[in-house]
């Protein structure tokens, strides 16, 4: 937190922030702080150590998500898939998002062939992308120390190193939203509309990676440059007017190709019920998501549902407060306390401009997350990560610069004690865990909250020991869950940050969210055509997982074929159930060869309800993988008689029984319709210990 009055940081007075003065040209930026010698190699240092971190052991994950991954395969091997983000090269269905967030694995392996580090490597490219963002954001207004503080915390969230190791949108999501309130700071600097365009630019292709999620922070961005811009109102509001515009064209030229593409020669819109895609955004990805109304969704509802309690308090529950929550306290304080520091400023101030879209940015995503009803999992709040760092490092050096003022040195204070204090109770919620760490954070916190009240009446070493010491109490905790966190690797569809039982689902199921899901891959695992886990075996749905969404043990373990991973839930049948719905299955070697076994001659090497089932098939033999039902199994795509069409023209090989939550021949829909008739009119095949059904040889002539 060491700063140079004269060259790092801001002055003191945070009038004297604001805008250029009237002599100086109509769009030139206001100055920013020099930098010292020092700062270049630190950043270099951050982004290096960060990269290292990020990258250690990365292939331990394997495929990751298997859902995703199988889309990255196809999208390497088919131009059409790679533009639909289809979850096969043969295009039967998409994922359930846009393919943005698809595009940059795909080009990678389409250059470096399909292993895990060729998926994975891009997120973690995206994450130190953030970390180099945030920096430059916070820097420019704030100094390079706050620079650097801002991108240190987003590095060590623990939800940052989950994410940005891990191949699902949210890695893609987090960086273009963090250059969106990166081009809004620079806009509101010098009132230019280009930085305005492309902060639209950004938007819209957040919402190519994951709809409407990317919409968060526009109430926040726009409000704040509408208030605050340094130009005429009226220029203002043409400015935003043209920032939509470009919004709208940089995230809707996909969906306007999407939904004027004849829906004969395109794959179904994975997700939706009605093979559209604005379907899908506004319903399951859409309201479904705040009211808990997903059609076709595993579950979901308020207060209690499956996705965990809702309320105000829900980013410090057991099941999230773990992942993201860590100094959360600190950046609520030290940003009411940025708000009082500016608050007798002009009004196109630019220090208080940067609190209020990085503050703004903050409550309002974590205000939607702490009360949308339906799906909801813990690493979305990784959207939080960067905007909570850059409140933290303006705030810390913003009141530093002040802290002769006891107001500001006790705000400093409160916001370490704050962060002590809930670090210790984090900690205690894993009380088996480096028990002696919550006493240090604790105890070193409160030390330092002593030093920092006096800081302004202490000399500055002991005053700069002191904030060292916070700093240190303060990073401690999600340290350490980031360590334990990149020491392992994670796969499936719901995965968690930190240690085993770090996050718990409500009620206190395992897992979170109340589904068991992605689990700790064996240490060595890797893509080697097994779905991820090496050896193969048998195939068959994951184990209920232990605390976390980590299988007991380590690894994903199998259950015997016709069980499902959890009972009671529908979806049972051989090889898939809730394991084959959310974490995939292990191919064996058995099925590996029935599956490749002529597989040219088929448009399709298999069809199985559910995309993780088929994607991990799929991933396993690299031959295309039917998902029947899409995600869940309740799509209907296909419907039956146009299954029935793919069967008579000899386009599909082989059945995989069993899968998703239309799987086992259970309901009405359209997989369990398409289930029931193959099972009545086809021959059985026993790969391993799994039952496949050879779409060449009826048994019957229905």
């Amino acid at each position: 937190m060491t700063t140079q009055h004269d060259r790092t940081s801001p002055p003191a007075d945070p009038a004297t922030w604001g805008p250029p003065p009237a002599t100086a040209p109509r769009h030139a930026a206001p100055p920013t702080p020099e930098d010292p010698r020092w700062a270049r190699p630190a950043l270099l240092a951050l982004l290096l150590v960060t990269g290292l971190l990020y990258l250690y052991d990365l292939s331990a994950s394997g495929y990751a998500n298997s859902f995703y991954s199988a889309a990255v395969q196809a999208g390497s091997q088919s131009w059409k898939a790679f533009f639909f983000g289809s979850l096969d090269a043969a295009n039967a269905i998409t994922v359930d998002k846009p393919p943005a967030s698809l595009w940059p694995m795909e080009l990678s392996v389409r250059i470096f062939g399909l292993n895990s580090w060729a998926i994975l490597v891009p997120q973690v490219l995206m994450g130190v992308g953030t970390v180099a963002v945030v920096y430059a954001a916070v820097r420019r207004r704030f100094g390079a120390a706050a620079g650097l503080i801002a991108g240190a915390v987003l590095a060590l969230t623990p939800v940052a190193a989950l994410m940005f190791r891990f191949n699902n949108p949210d890695a893609m999501l987090a960086l273009l939203m963090s250059v969106a309130c990166y081009l809004v700071v620079r806009a509101l600097e010098d009132g230019r509309t280009k930085w305005l365009v492309w902060a639209g630019v950004a938007i819209g292709f957040a919402f190519l990676a994951k709809t409407l999620q990317a919409f968060l922070i526009l109430p926040a961005l726009a409000l704040v440059y509408g208030v605050c811009a340094p130009v005429r109102p009226r220029k203002r509001l043409a400015q935003l007017a043209v920032a939509t515009v470009a919004l709208v064209v940089s995230g809707g030229w996909w969906v306007a190709v999407v939904e004027l593409w004849p829906a004969s020669s395109r794959p179904y819109v994975g997700g939706s019920q009605n093979n559209s895609f604005l379907e899908l955004t506004f319903g399951y990805n859409g309201l479904g998501r705040l009211n808990g109304e997903e059609t076709g969704s595993v579950g979901g509802g308020a207060g209690g549902g499956r996705w965990g309690e809702t309320g105000w308090d829900r980013m410090f529950n057991s099941e999230i407060g773990g992942q993201i929550s860590w100094l959360l306290p600190a950046a609520l304080i030290l940003l009411a306390g940025g708000l009082v520091l500016t608050r007798k400023a002009a009004r196109t101030d630019p220090a208080r401009a940067s609190f209020l879209v990085w503050g703004g940015s903050l409550l309002m995503t974590a205000a939607v997350f702490s009360y949308m009803a339906g799906i909801f999992h813990q690493y979305y709040t990784v959207a939080l990560a960067p905007c909570l760092a850059a409140v933290v490092g303006m705030g810390a050096v913003a009141l530093w610069e002040k802290r002769r003022a006891f107001w500001a040195s006790f705000t400093l204070a409160a916001a370490v004690t704050a962060t002590a204090a809930w670090g210790y109770v984090l900690l205690n919620r894993t009380p088996g865990y480096l028990p002696w760490l919550k006493w240090l954070v604790l105890v070193g916190g409160l030390v330092a909250a002593l030093g920092l009240v006096l800081a302004g009446r202490v000399g500055r070493r002991v005053a700069l020991g002191a904030a060292g010491l916070g700093l240190v109490a303060a990073l401690a905790g999600p340290t350490a869950y980031t360590l334990s966190t990149v020491q392992e690797g994670h796969s499936g569809s719901i995965v968690t940050a930190g240690p085993a039982g770090a996050s718990t689902g409500g009620g206190g199921r395992p897992g979170g969210g109340g589904f068991p899901g992605g689990g700790r891959t064996p240490p060595g695992g890797a893509a080697d055509g097994t779905g991820g886990f090496p050896g193969g075996g048998p195939a068959g749905g994951n184990a209920a997982p232990g605390p976390n969404g980590r299988s007991p043990g380590g690894g994903n373990q199998q259950t015997a074929p016709g069980n499902s991973a959890e009972a009671g839930l529908p979806g049972g049948g051989a090889g898939g159930g809730m394991g084959g719905l959310l974490g995939g299955a292990s191919v064996g070697a058995e099925a590996k060869e029935l599956l490749t076994a002529g597989a040219g001659d088929f448009t399709w090497a298999a069809a199985a309800v559910g995309a993780q089932n088929a994607a991990s098939y799929q991933l396993a033999t690299g031959e295309p993988v039917m998902a029947i039902g899409g995600f869940n199994g309740t799509d209907p795509s296909p419907t039956l008689a146009r299954f029935k069409e793919y069967v008579a023209e000899g386009r599909i090989h082989y059945f995989v029984s069993g899968g998703g939550m239309g799987g086992g021949g259970r309901g009405s829909g359209t997989s369990a319709q398409i289930t029931s008739w193959v099972e009545e009119n086809f021959a059985e095949v026993t790969a391993g210990s799994v039952t496949f059904y050879d779409l060449t040889r009826k048994t019957t002539g229905g």
